[in-house]
């Protein structure tokens, strides 16, 4: 196929951690043609994470609209998050990062720590969680995390799972639920970099979400999806996600009430940091690394 350069893409702010951080197409794209973005604005040499949306008409964005600059400002570096998914109401969901500020887990004034919930259009919907709360922002449907680089909403179970780092292990995947709390700094399953000692309080404080699945030590997860087994029967449903340190693709397999049963560590031999994952219309599986390699899974 042939490989386009975008033109008119937004100003990013690259630097650290940052960049642009993830395009998906919306739901109606057949229909309205929207794109959606998030990427790091430079605000006065700080950065934050904006979610955006556009068309794209033969190799140029147009109709570029700011849907969400959030209120996530910092000027780490580090721990953006940053995926985007949908849900069939309507919904478009996306990770912003404890942005390297730890107490930003806890705090419902700002974004950063949180998963986020609005509207297609970028409208806060009604039913948010905090909509009525003076002390907390409108946009956040879940909080207490550290790092989601991996978001998927599961169509056929009406599931929205999360995968994130950890700090020294204690990566984790997540059901995500409204208005829950999982747990960061307070609680966590990872250990100090500086001393072999637990982050917080320990694993378990009443009020706070357990993760279905955690990693130790730290596969370092990037990017996440429930696959559909149109092409490769065998993984139906699982839960498949890039491994950025221990290098390979993480594959988790449920039983039918969701619960993790097995998991196994495909693609080690690559030898590459797996930085995404995505399933074609087809049930093809396609995964990008951070060598700049593009490969494609086919079934035996």
């Amino acid at each position: 196929g042939t490989i386009l350069d975008i033109q008119n893409v937004p100003k990013v702010l690259f630097k650290g951690q940052g960049g642009l951080l993830d395009i998906q197409k919306g739901p109606n794209y057949d229909k309205d043609k929207w794109l959606y973005l998030t990427y790091v604005k430079n605000i006065k040499g700080k950065g934050t994470t904006v979610l955006s949306r556009t068309k794209l008409n033969k190799n140029s964005f147009f109709n570029f609209e700011e849907l969400l600059v959030s209120k996530a400002i910092t000027d780490t570096t580090r721990h953006y998050g940053s995926r985007i998914t949908f849900d069939e109401q309507g919904h478009v969901f996306f990770s912003i990062g404890d942005r390297g500020v730890r107490a930003n887990g806890q705090d419902l004034k700002t974004h950063a720590g949180s998963i986020l919930r609005l509207n297609l259009d970028g409208t806060i919907p009604k039913d948010n969680p905090f909509v009525n709360n003076p002390k907390a922002l409108d946009e956040i449907y879940s909080y207490g995390h550290r790092n989601p680089q991996g978001l998927f909403y599961d169509k056929k179970f009406k599931k929205l799972y999360s995968i994130e780092h950890g700090p020294r292990g204690g990566d984790e995947i997540n059901v995500i639920t409204k208005a829950s709390n999982y747990g960061w700094p307070v609680i966590s399953y990872g250990k100090e970099y500086y001393a072999p000692i637990a982050v917080g309080e320990g694993t378990h404080k009443e009020g706070m979400e357990q993760p279905i699945k955690k990693y130790i030590p730290s596969i370092a997860p990037s990017s996440l999806i429930v696959y559909s087994g149109k092409a490769l029967k065998s993984w139906e449903g699982n839960l498949l996600s890039g491994a950025l340190k221990l290098r390979h693709l993480n594959r988790i397999i449920l039983d039918k009430k969701g619960k993790v049963i097995n998991e196994t560590r495909e693609f080690k031999s690559l030898d590459e940091r797996i930085r995404n994952v995505v399933e074609s219309p087809l049930g093809n599986i396609y995964i990008s690394t951070d060598n700049g390699n593009l490969y494609l899974l086919v079934s035996e």
